[in-house]
């Protein structure tokens, strides 16, 4: 099942007006003149204004993962259930959301406040990665699917004091980064991508375990799961890993599973990380000198620029060739993408690259060319500022905000208005 995808809108607004191209704005206020030394200058809205942001949903509903319920159970106004949601669709949350992720069939939300409540779930939870969602009928049962964002409890010592800073989605676990009591994990165990010890025949529908890892050599700043595996960066620059690594892709050195986080060596032995990232069976870093590192599922030619084996379970250096400073990266089931320190974006792996329906594969990175995400030689500056991957598309969002979208388009996921797959990067509206 392919995930829905959750887009966060953010519209900051500076000393100048700045306008998104998926953003409208209403009553604008007067503008104000202010001197400067190269003439007055505008003002269009409050230097101490606080930004506002939306959130946008589409893709495949009938789990509730969007959080709309009239898609799953139509009113009066409609007869049948929306299984497509093809272009964004505004949903309404009473607070700022600052962290979405989506995981298979659902999703979770975050905002950065220190109220009691500060995330959300929706969708399937058969596993009870969304929590313990207790119905209205009984309070010893469960949700299995949640049709509205509902508030997740977590465990917290400090709940007024301590904020939600990241949240991730696996095949069936979630993870959920805080600032100040660690990480905490929920759902699907039998491979230990939970952090904890993994119990024979556990069940894990209508389970309350939401559970606090330990073991970390320092706090942890980035979590990320992929499909029953999740990977922890410390601040300190050092990877830990936990769950199924068949693949090798927990990146320890053998194909066992592994309960607990465990430090990641290999390559990076000595190496100070900046950015992890998964989502399927392969793994990558980013170290702050703008190396690249992977370990995983190879299968597609991810990590063939260290290995022509499908499987590599110890993290090597990916020798990039024309790249620059790598400064993000990206993988998802097939595909790998990075972003250097120019805004320019590479892909390499198998499925649809971005670059035509006659680039498939590849076993070493592929431009991008800058054009397609909107440089021009009347924007010559334009940059891709962050990349992401789903299991089959890829996902890149400008320094001007604006998010350009490519790949499978499996149940919608792509918000382009058509179920069409799309062969180069196309600007979501």
């Amino acid at each position: 099942m392919a995930p829905p995808c959750v887009r966060l809108c953010p519209r900051p607004m500076r000393s100048a007006l700045r306008l998104c191209g998926y953003a409208t704005l209403s009553r604008a206020p007067r503008p104000q003149e202010k001197s400067g030394d190269d003439g007055p200058v505008f003002q269009y809205v409050g230097e101490h204004r606080k930004p506002t942001h939306k959130v946008f949903v589409w893709g495949f509903s009938l789990t509730g993962a969007l959080g709309i319920p009239s898609f799953v159970v139509p009113d009066s106004g409609r007869k049948r259930p929306r299984r497509y949601q093809l272009t964004p669709y505004r949903l309404e949350t009473a607070e700022q959301i600052s962290s979405a992720a989506c995981g298979y069939g659902f999703t979770l939300m975050a905002s950065s406040t220190k109220d009691v409540t500060k995330l959300w779930g929706m969708g399937l939870n058969k596993d009870s990665q969304l929590g313990f969602q207790r119905t209205q009928h009984s309070r010893h049962k469960s949700y299995d699917y949640v049709l509205e964002p509902s508030p997740v409890a977590l465990p917290l010592t400090h709940p007024q004091q301590t904020r939600v800073v990241q949240v991730s989605c696996g095949r069936a676990h979630s993870m959920v980064l805080t600032d100040q009591e660690g990480v905490f994990s929920m759902g699907n165990n039998a491979y230990g991508q939970c952090g904890r010890t993994i119990v024979d025949e556990e069940v894990y529908s209508g389970s309350h375990i939401i559970h606090r890892i330990e073991g970390f050599s320092s706090r942890v700043v980035q979590v990320a799961c992929g499909q029953d595996h999740s990977l922890f960066l410390t601040d300190t620059g050092k990877v830990f890993s936990c769950g199924w690594g068949a693949d090798g892709q927990t990146g320890l050195g053998h194909h066992n599973v592994s309960p607990r986080p465990v430090e990641v060596g290999g390559d990076l032995a000595g190496v100070e990380v900046q950015q992890i990232s998964t989502y399927g069976d392969c793994s990558l870093a980013v170290s702050t000198d703008g190396r690249l590192f992977g370990w995983g599922n190879s299968e597609y030619r991810q990590l063939a620029l260290a290995t022509e084996s499908t499987q590599m379970n110890s993290p090597r250096h990916l020798p990039l060739k024309g790249c620059g400073k790598v400064v993000q990266a990206a993988c998802g089931g097939t595909q790998v993408a990075v972003l250097n320190d120019k805004g320019e974006v590479f892909v390499w792996g198998y499925g649809i690259l971005g670059k035509g329906p006659n680039l498939s594969e590849s076993s070493s990175p592929e431009i991008i060319p800058p054009a397609l995400f909107g440089r021009s030689e009347f924007n010559p500056s334009v940059a891709v500022a962050k990349i992401r991957c789903g299991l089959s598309h890829f996902a890149a969002v400008t320094d001007r905000g604006e998010l350009f979208v490519w790949g499978k388009n499996i149940r919608g996921c792509l918000g382009i208005g058509k179920k069409d797959d799309q062969f180069f990067p196309w600007r979501v509206r």
